[in-house]
């Protein structure tokens, strides 16, 4: 029993399963498309959040003749279980045939390079953030795990060939998305559907809301630190280290009578924060299904070079860009599509005792939008009005 336990254990991590698989997928496509069956994936499965999320919502409430499903990775179906969100396994049997039947696919980030598509099944590239750093095809190096420069670039534009759409925040996006995915079909330039809760939800009432039900408190200010992986620092595919370069002892001193700091690691960050000490100062919010409801509670931003400030910059509060490695990053790993130290909006800091006095002049003298800042607000966020979810749905439904 032992033995034939550990065989189909070796069957099922290795290509046979993958071969098998895609051999179903490819049958599938010969069948007729459930034409009302639409299948929705946010980040590989583990979340329910983005702009995925965005268009599922309004889908519900404007188009209730459609079948929603998501695409769960196993270890995370209790975020959609108890949010009553109907959801398939992803990979199993299930998931097999209606995803492989379903007449659209909405997806936030990259398929597994196996998935065949139907010739008839509309592939919504959702995309998840305005670019910062450089992507795809524009990268000069890459320094990921499990692969090398040109194979990452051609899988890239491989899976990117099968997209039939794709969702882009702005004018400056969409040029980059069409050279970085060497893209030449549909893009839809709507503004990004995540971004209409903070636009349409940005009331004291949501606020106090979503504190009491994340248990934070009232008559705290709150900082969100929400940092991005770093290409080169890993334990393994998939799985990013992140170690928080921050003197908490130091900022709770300084800040801890009036905020709390509300962390929120990239989901690609596989750390499990020892925060022993500083309960009730700051609070773990990773796991968080979708970092939307924590934009809109926060006072302010503290991030690096995440596509996170194009969101927050909506929400018009300040934010701080903590770049302890800034020269690492931009001359080595990544690089970034403009003069980043220059347009960025807000100050630069790179240590702990440099985000005390900003928090603190803030506090002082109040946030006062800088010229760059309102340069930055009109070139990115121009299309964000509450209704970005509603253009791509109807640029995409009824065609």
């Amino acid at each position: 029993m032992y033995n034939f336990k550990l065989i189909f254990r070796k069957i099922k991590r290795s290509n046979l399963l993958i071969k098998l698989y895609k051999f179903i997928f490819i049958i599938i496509s010969f069948l007729p498309r459930k034409k009302y069956t639409i299948m929705f994936e946010s980040f590989h499965g583990k979340q329910f959040s983005d702009n995925p999320r965005a268009i599922y919502e309004y889908l519900k409430e404007k188009y209730p003749n459609y079948k929603l499903y998501w695409s769960v990775d196993k270890k995370y179906e209790e975020i959609f279980s108890s949010l009553n969100v109907p959801y398939i396994k992803r990979f199993s049997l299930k998931w097999l045939l209606i995803f492989g039947r379903a007449k659209y696919w909405i997806v936030n980030s990259r398929l597994p390079l196996w998935i065949h598509k139907p010739q008839k099944t509309i592939y919504i590239q959702t995309w998840h953030g305005t670019p910062l750093k450089r992507l795809a095809a524009d990268m000069d190096e890459v320094h990921m795990p499990g692969t090398n420069t040109t194979k990452y670039k051609e899988n890239f534009i491989k899976e990117a060939s099968k997209w039939d759409f794709l969702i882009s925040p702005n004018a400056y996006s969409t040029e980059i998305f069409k050279r970085a995915f060497q893209f030449n079909r549909n893009v839809i330039e709507s503004g990004y559907p995540r971004n209409d809760f903070l636009i349409n939800a940005n009331n004291q009432k949501s606020v106090n809301d979503i504190k009491k039900v994340t248990n934070l408190p009232l008559d705290k200010k709150i900082i969100l630190y929400a940092p991005t992986w770093r290409d080169n620092q890993f334990y393994a595919k998939g799985k990013y280290k992140f170690d928080l370069q921050m003197d908490l002892d130091l900022l709770k001193e300084e800040l801890g009578d009036e905020y709390i700091i509300v962390l929120r690691l990239h989901y690609l960050v596989a750390e499990n924060l020892d925060l022993t000490g500083y309960e009730g100062f700051v609070y773990d919010f990773s796991h968080h299904e979708d970092i939307r409801e924590l934009y809109l509670i926060a006072d302010l931003l503290i991030t690096d070079y995440s596509s996170v400030f194009f969101d927050y910059a909506n929400l018009k509060r300040p934010m701080l860009f903590y770049v302890y490695d800034i020269e690492d990053y931009r001359d080595n790993l990544r690089g970034f599509y403009f003069d980043f130290e220059q347009k960025a909006p807000g100050p630069l800091v790179k240590t702990t005792e440099e985000i005390i006095n900003e928090v603190l002049a803030i506090k002082e003298n109040g946030f006062i939008p800088s010229t760059i800042t309102e340069e930055f607000y009109n070139s990115f966020c121009y299309l964000e009005d509450g209704q970005a979810s509603k253009r791509v749905v109807e640029n995409v439904f009824q065609q």
